[in-house]
């Protein structure tokens, strides 16, 4: 209800009706009080509504102590891209014609699970003659094992006949050059099944070359071919060739790739805090700390890539992703290599007359105060001189706020 309102009400019920007027001067007397105590009552409110008014509606901050606040100050914020350490597209190590293709994008595989397989007719056919021939090689063996047995017995007994001159001399060269020939031969056979084994052995790899295998558990992010295609290591013309059937990622390696304006580099060291957050969740806020510093510059974008660990794993985060960092003010430096003062808003601080100067709440009023202005750390701003920590001070100060203006406050969200 209004003043005026209230007056009104107030003095209908005061009004008094004719057959009442013989109550007398005590009831008069009332009546005067009754319209006094409205008056003041309207007075007042109407005097509180005018220094109201006249107030300036602003929004306040706390000036924070630079020890406490620069563990939680961005000192500078970039955006790039989610990127993964381990991605390959898989491909065979011999040129063939897919048979099987055993994958399907957004599949989780295992190191070492079978994800295509070629067609391997022609190596399995070599495979079963290499070791056909490493079967006959040591038949061959046992063969002339057997003959050399036999030689040496032969040779045994034409020595034993010589010396009882039943036989000539001949003869026992004979039988000792026999017994020679065939260990001879039986040592070089037994290479040749060294050999075969070996031929085995490469054929066996070829069969296994068919087979195309995880290199590390990851998630299948692309199929490039089809059962019946060719795929090759190496790149062929026109197009037919497949150099690839399929791109596998760790999910386990995924980190964040930014380019730094080379002018702000001096703002990142290794280790350092940061906070990343993905476009595609804006409400997400991920920590996680800096890798390492590329130590290159790419003169087209004078930019500097720097590396950065995300310290969640989650399903949400994937290859490409657009990200925004956030890097924080190292948590580990001592309060000795800080600088002196208060971090206020950035915004704060305005020129008046060509001097700094922010404005220090004072009760219900702005007191105008001079400060020397000192390195930015992201939206805030140091001040080496003029203010203490906890001192409140207008956000936004308007051009026409001066010294020892009203003002209405409330903090800033």
């Amino acid at each position: 209800m209004t003043a005026p309102e209230l007056n009104k009400e107030l003095l209908n019920e005061l009004r008094i009706d004719p057959g009442q007027r013989a109550g007398g001067g005590a009831r008069r007397r009332w009546l005067w009080i009754g319209i006094g105590a409205v008056v003041l009552i309207a007075l007042a409110a109407g005097g509180l509504r005018v220094l109201t008014d006249n107030a300036v509606a602003v929004e306040t901050a706390t000036a924070q102590p630079m020890q406490t606040a620069a563990a939680d100050t961005v000192v500078l914020d970039a955006t790039g891209y989610v990127t993964a350490r381990r991605e390959a597209t898989v491909s065979s190590k011999i040129t063939g014609r897919l048979a099987e293709v055993l994958i399907e994008e957004g599949e989780q595989v295992k190191q070492g699970q079978v994800l295509a397989r070629l067609d391997g007719s022609d190596e399995l056919a070599q495979l079963h003659l290499s070791q056909a021939q490493v079967a006959a090689a040591k038949a061959q063996v046992g063969s002339l094992d057997a003959q050399l047995q036999q030689a040496r017995r032969d040779l045994q007994r034409q020595e034993d006949l010589n010396r009882q001159h039943l036989t000539t001399a001949q003869a026992v060269d004979d039988a000792h050059t026999r017994v020679e020939t065939l260990d001879a031969q039986l040592r070089a056979q037994r290479k040749q099944i060294d050999v075969a084994e070996a031929q085995v052995r490469i054929a066996q790899l070829n069969y296994d070359d068919t087979i195309i295998r995880a290199p590390f558990p990851g998630v299948i992010t692309d199929k490039a071919a089809q059962p019946g295609e060719i795929v090759s290591p190496i790149s062929a013309g026109g197009g037919f060739t497949r150099t690839g059937i399929g791109t596998i990622v760790d999910m386990d390696s995924l980190e964040v790739e930014v380019d730094v304006n080379e002018a702000y580099i001096n703002r990142v060291t290794p280790h350092q805090p940061v906070v990343a957050v993905l476009d595609a969740y804006p409400d997400w806020k991920i920590p996680g700390d800096v890798i390492a510093i590329i130590p290159t510059a790419d003169r087209s974008k004078a930019t500097v890539k720097v590396r950065v660990a995300l310290h969640r794993k989650d399903p949400r985060i994937l290859p490409d992703m657009g990200v925004r960092v956030s890097f924080y003010e190292g948590k580990n430096d001592s309060a000795a290599q800080l600088p002196k003062g208060v971090l206020v808003p950035a915004s704060a601080i305005v020129d008046r007359a060509g001097h700094s100067v922010v404005f220090v709440v004072d009760g219900g009023l702005a007191r105008r105060r001079s400060v020397k202005p000192g390195q930015s750390y992201g939206d805030m701003r140091l001040v080496e001189d003029g203010l203490r920590a906890g001192d409140k001070v207008v956000r936004d100060p308007p051009a026409a706020l001066d010294d020892g203006a009203k003002i209405k406050t409330h903090p800033s969200g």
